[in-house]
């Protein structure tokens, strides 16, 4: 019997149904390792195939069975379209040998051409390192990437942190100048900021090759090639081992899930077929995402994204992936539409099998290249076991992320009115995991950033964020946002999961949502940047914000809250609007009314000592008014039901205080 129905007794009328998802793993194994084969020795496609210097020459091969012949064309050749075929080897296996180290160089544009059923269609190398968009031409084209060039990386000795504190990134929009930014600004300018921020892992968006700025990097054309948008690989690399020297883990936000359907600049119908890759039909077609959907049952396409992975993490050293669209690939409506509110939903013939394997094959390379690896699954359905050790019977992830928290902040501030917010429902939102199993806790990410939506603070504040922002000006609309902005953070961190997540900027309320430029904004960039000199500058609240987070994030991080699985509830009263929880040896009180002080409200708490306050919203460093004394309040016993302190709690204000035993 396998842990899973330790922690989910509930799912013991579907024991076939993990014994099958464990006994597709071992099958799926022994199909395409055989005997003794690791993972790893086999998720090796990138050193095989695609564009390399060996030796004194360089050979290009190429998967492409349904191809009749192939040829690469380009500057080398003075894009000859015929004088340098593939010789076919077997197995859908095409080769070609230039000798020489200077029969291709560093930088020499070329692409495929291949032939099918009579037709020949112009493509990327499958394999390619490096894709660039001709200025001239719009035309996308590959560019040599020499391997035989050796990165003087200095991080073999770094051990990334044991807490998971995540800045969600975006590389060009990283910066305040209206254009695309750099991977060599990031980390010089970027990096930085983070550090002081006190996060301790970056999560990078848009990095594998997208031919569409807009689409956040989330319509991946080429799966070996970092996006030319911010430089080149080496300047990858440096970013990667700067943010290393730096004591920060770097996470990719892996796109597996789907692909552009694009076909010169993309990796689908190469070989002249639609199911080299894909499915074939209706079924290969994401119906929303207008996008392409991987066969994970077929050999090739295993070989292809496990190398993938691996290519990700011995290339450029990244420390372990967010896995985009879980939901998506775990079903086959790809979940839209569905609830998931009862387990049958999750065994059904609806359920991607396939999928399911591939991820768990996923984890365990993963694990194999980087025993230290990251890995977290974008799942909103609750699928059981993702986050369990697949020996478990789970399939493997270490965290997912808690995406029903942003829907829970979003449901409150757009529908309810303060005075109306059930501290009861929303504390049982916050404590909604599975046993056993880590979620990563967030307020808000990139997706509530991105026009049509709103971010909390463009939520709580609207319109007044453009004119009342001065550290001068007091408004009720500001006090409140500011006031909440704060609390919201704070309690998601502290009982909303077992890890953290902010996206770049919403640690100090950047205004605004982002949009991409295009036609319809005049291809502008205004909105498509972070103004850090909001925060900087020292006359707007949003240095208020920003601080606060600080002191938030280090105050987690120095106590190891998140060693403790759950919070223990001290206290929840709904129509005094007042929350108290202790967790990591730290007692957090709310106060979320809209207009009542309290003054010695009574908090259970679990030792007779003194708790001294550590931090507070209403301190004045962060915008509030100094009506916490931090002064030690001693806790007593009350008869015989247990120990009590008493706390003066202003409205919209949260305290955190420390336990410390009397002399």
């Amino acid at each position: 019997m396998y842990k899973i129905f330790e922690y989910n007794p509930q799912l013991t009328p579907f024991t076939g149904d993990i014994d099958l998802r464990m006994n597709n793993l071992k099958e799926t194994r022994k199909r395409i390792l055989g005997d003794g084969t690791s993972l790893s020795a086999f998720a090796n496609a990138h050193l095989y195939f695609g564009i390399h210097h060996e030796g004194h020459e360089w050979v290009y091969r190429e998967w492409a069975p349904a191809a009749q012949q192939l040829w690469l064309t380009g500057e080398f050749n003075n894009w000859n379209p015929r004088s340098h075929p593939l010789t076919y080897i077997d197995n859908g296996v095409w080769e070609l040998h230039l000798p020489g180290d200077d029969a291709l160089w560093e930088g020499c544009r070329c692409h495929t051409i291949v032939r099918h059923d009579g037709t020949e269609t112009d493509h990327i190398p499958l394999y390619a390192r490096r894709v660039i968009q001709e200025k001239t031409t719009l035309r996308w084209k590959a560019e040599i990437v020499d391997d035989a060039k050796i990165f003087p990386w200095t991080d073999e000795k770094f051990r990334p942190a044991k807490e998971l504190l995540i800045y969600e990134a975006h590389v060009g929009m990283a910066q305040e100048d209206p254009r695309v930014g750099t991977y060599r600004e990031f980390a010089d300018y970027t990096l930085p900021r983070i550090k002081r921020a006190g996060y301790n892992t970056i999560q990078l968006m848009a990095i594998m090759e997208h031919p569409y700025y807009g689409s956040f990097g989330y319509q991946v054309s080429n799966f070996f090639a970092c996006s030319s948008w911010f430089g080149k690989p080496e300047d990858l690399k440096y970013l990667v081992n700067t943010a290393h020297a730096m004591g920060i883990r770097v996470l990719l936000d892996v796109v597996h899930s789907h692909a552009v359907r694009n076909t010169t600049e993309g990796i689908n119908e190469f070989d002249g077929t639609t199911w080299q890759f894909f499915h074939d039909g209706p079924k290969g077609d994401h119906p929303a995402w207008d996008t392409k959907l991987f066969n994970y049952g077929k050999t090739e396409v295993i070989h292809f994204l496990l190398s993938n992975l691996k290519f990700w993490m011995t290339e450029y050293h990244f420390d372990g992936f967010r896995f985009d669209g879980v939901t998506s690939m775990l079903y086959h409506d790809h979940g839209l539409g569905s609830n998931f509110d009862d387990d049958h939903k999750y065994f059904s013939l609806n359920t991607d099998t396939e999928a399911i394997t591939y991820l768990q094959l996923a984890n365990q390379l993963i694990r194999e290249v980087n025993p230290l690896a990251i890995t977290i699954a974008e799942d909103m359905s609750g699928m059981p076991g993702m986050c369990l050790p697949i020996e478990d019977g789970g399939i493997g992830f270490d965290y997912r992320l808690g995406m029903g928290l942003p829907d829970m902040w979003i449901r409150l501030l757009k529908d309810t009115r303060d005075e109306d917010w059930n501290l009861e429902q929303m504390w049982g939102d916050m404590c909604l995991r599975r046993p056993g199993e880590k979620t990563v806790a967030y307020a808000e990410s990139h997706d509530q950033a991105l026009v049509g939506d709103k971010t909390i603070m463009f939520r709580l504040a609207d319109a007044a964020m453009y004119t009342d922002m001065d550290k001068i000006c007091h408004t009720g609309v500001i006090d409140r946002a500011v006031a909440l902005h704060k609390m919201i953070r704070l309690l998601t961190i502290a009982a909303g999961g077992d890890a953290w997540l902010n996206f770049m900027g919403n640690e100090f309320g950047h205004p605004e949502w982002i949009d991409f430029p295009r036609e319809g904004n005049g291809w502008s960039f205004h909105y498509c940047r972070r103004q850090w000199s909001l925060r900087d500058n020292g006359y707007l609240k949003y240095q208020w914000l920003g601080e606060f987070d600080e002191a938030m994030v280090a105050l987690i991080d120095s106590n190891n809250v998140f060693d403790q699985k759950m919070p223990n509830l001290d206290l929840v009263h709904v129509s005094d609007h007042i929350l108290a929880f202790e967790r990591g040896g730290l007692l957090f009180v709310f106060n979320f009314h809209p207009e009542k002080s309290f003054a010695d409200y009574l908090i259970p708490v679990g030792e007779s000592c003194d708790y001294i306050p550590v931090l507070s919203s209403d301190e004045k460093r962060f915008g509030g008014m100094d009506r916490i004394s931090f002064q030690p309040y001693t806790a007593w016993q009350k008869g015989m039901k247990g120990n009590w302190l008493r706390l003066y709690l202003p409205s919209r204000t949260a305290v955190v205080l420390q336990p410390r035993k009397r002399k």
